[in-house]
């Protein structure tokens, strides 16, 4: 099987699935660029702005992307490429698009709050509640390791901590550009790619050599400033300049397959279990996540991304053709590794890990490129920074939309919010960073990370739980979410159970402890719902 076909059988479908399926959503839903956006009715110049979409798209595909869509489906690669492929494929299309596409919907349609509003004007207070505790803890998480993978990486590779933190800067001033001296996109935007590309340059020629646990004091520094500073003036604009990377990346890695021709020469399917991996089902839909369907996903969908919507048609560029792009992504990563034999592709995977297998084989596709000069060795450089530049944006989104999830936990009336210290956000970021820093400075949070994967995909079930409910309540057809909805409930809860059991048996109880409290969760939140919708009982605040 030549990567070509898979690569361009990719391409096409998702094209189709844009052009068909989304445009099925927005119909179905009403989407109607003249209907007032909450970036324009609740504008505060700080989270609710008015964003011009390829600069939206740039920082919500930052955002999803991180190195989720590149690490799960080399992992995955375990059970052979097929699995993986027809997972990136239908998850894209029919679960994780549809998820991202619809939370953003629901987010927009209830003045650009998160899902956990949704929950409580659908399902009660009680239910918001208890989502907004789980959101919160897991985006702890998700700070926690985060910054020490972002250390990890900026100490063994010192030229991409430079790089990031020119990045920064740059990001700085294409904010105050584009916002405060009204310069044109397009001219603000090849600026900031020259000066992007002179950053990675410095970067080679003077590494910042500092040890883990300096930079992981000034990683926790920078997203307290990137939680509480104006949206417009650091978060967007660095993440629309890191998706020029990925971007770059992107195109590189897919020009140069057309010059390299891979054979897919990675065994089809293996077995049905892979040791440290688990069992195909439920293993592949909990590894797989960034690339098919992803929790995280629906939370920056309605975190940050719906409060800086322009119009509402913009919806489903970004957040079905987001969820594409980087289904299209999470191909090129198998690609990477699938032109090696099954027991090469496990050794490299053991000893390298799945960051540098993607680097390296990125690197030999872009280096077949005529005329383009690159080596293996600055290619697979340069991939290494792209994921690391990812890794860090995922980190200050997350920091960011624990804010927000600590904040409307303790907002009682809207009217009030200002007065609350609880509802301030120095306040609510200092705590989420606080608790952030002391998991990370504890060095527990990476023998938690196993549970992430389930919290990750529970998080998805219950967003499409949300969004169904709605959607009942609109009396819509909701059969396009309570199908995704199911199935991911199906595959969260199998995946808890089976934690919850082996972590039992080795003596692990933390974990144990941690995977039973979701998937009670879960079931408190399903049954709430169903009783509702029993009832039903209609909303009181809705759009």
């Amino acid at each position: 099987m030549s990567g070509i076909i898979l690569i361009v059988f990719a391409i096409i479908l998702f094209l189709l699935a844009y052009r068909v399926y989304g445009s099925y959503i927005s119909n179905m839903f009403s989407i109607d660029r003249n209907h007032a956006t909450p970036s324009h009715e609740l504008y505060d110049g700080i989270d609710y702005v008015p964003t011009k979409p390829p600069v939206l798209l740039g920082h919500h595909f930052a955002s999803i992307a991180g190195a989720g869509p590149i690490v799960g489906p080399i992992i995955a690669a375990s059970f052979g490429w097929v699995p993986v492929y027809i997972w990136i494929l239908i998850g894209s299309t029919f679960i994780g698009g549809v998820h991202d596409y619809t939370s953003l919907i629901a987010s927009i349609r209830h003045n650009g709050k998160t899902i956990g509003q949704v929950i409580e004007n659908y399902i009660g207070l009680s239910g918001k509640k208890l989502f907004l505790i789980f959101t919160w803890s897991t985006l702890i998480l998700v700070i926690a390791v985060f910054t020490i993978i972002v250390s990890n990486t900026f100490n063994s590779i010192p030229s991409a901590g430079t790089a990031s933190i020119l990045f920064i800067i740059i990001a700085i001033a294409f904010g105050l550009a584009s916002y405060r001296k009204k310069m044109p996109l397009l001219l603000s935007s090849i600026g900031g790619i020259i000066l992007l590309a002179l950053s990675i340059y410095i970067g080679d020629q003077f590494p910042l050599l500092l040890s883990n646990q300096m930079w992981n004091l000034i990683l926790l520094v920078y997203i307290f400033f990137a939680s509480v500073t104006p949206v417009w003036i650091l978060l967007q604009p660095r993440d629309y300049f890191n998706s020029f990377l990925l971007y770059a990346l992107m195109i590189g890695g897919i020009v140069g397959l057309f010059f390299t021709m891979p054979e897919v020469h990675l065994a089809p399917v293996t077995n049905f279990k892979v040791d440290k991996v688990g069992y195909l089902f439920p293993a592949l839909f909990v590894t797989v996540a960034c690339g098919a369907i992803s929790g995280f996903h629906s939370i920056v969908s309605s975190g940050t991304t719906a409060k800086q919507l322009d119009k509402e048609t913009d919806a489903k560029l970004i957040g079905y053709g987001g969820m594409l792009i980087e289904g299209i992504l999470a191909v090129l990563s198998l690609l990477s590794v699938a032109s090696l034999d099954q027991n090469h592709f496990i050794q490299l995977l053991n000893e390298k890990g799945a960051v540098a297998a993607f680097s390296t084989g990125v690197a030999k596709f872009i280096n077949n490129i005529p005329l383009l000069g690159i080596d293996t060795a600055h290619a697979s450089s340069f991939a290494a920074l792209a994921v690391a530049a990812f890794a860090l944006t995922s980190l200050d989104t997350a920091t960011r939309l624990a804010r927000y999830a600590f904040q409307e936990f303790f907002e009682v009336e809207l009217q009030t919010k200002r007065n609350s210290i609880t509802s301030n956000r120095y306040f609510a970021t200092l705590i989420t960073v606080l608790a952030g820093g002391l998991l990370t400075m504890s060095g527990q949070s990476m023998n938690i990370w196993p549970v992430f994967g389930s919290a990750n995909q529970l998080l998805a079930a219950i967003a499409l739980l949300a969004v169904t409910v709605w959607v009942i309540n609109l009396k819509l057809n909701y059969y396009f979410t309570l199908i995704p909805m199911i199935f991911m409930f199906a595959v969260t809860l199998s995946a808890l159970a089976m934690l919850f059991y082996n972590n039992l048996l080795i003596n692990n109880y933390l974990l144990a402890v941690v995977s039973i409290f979701l998937f009670v969760l879960a079931i408190m939140l399903a049954v709430q719902a169903f009783t509702m919708l029993k009832t039903d009982v209609e909303p009181s605040t809705s759009k």
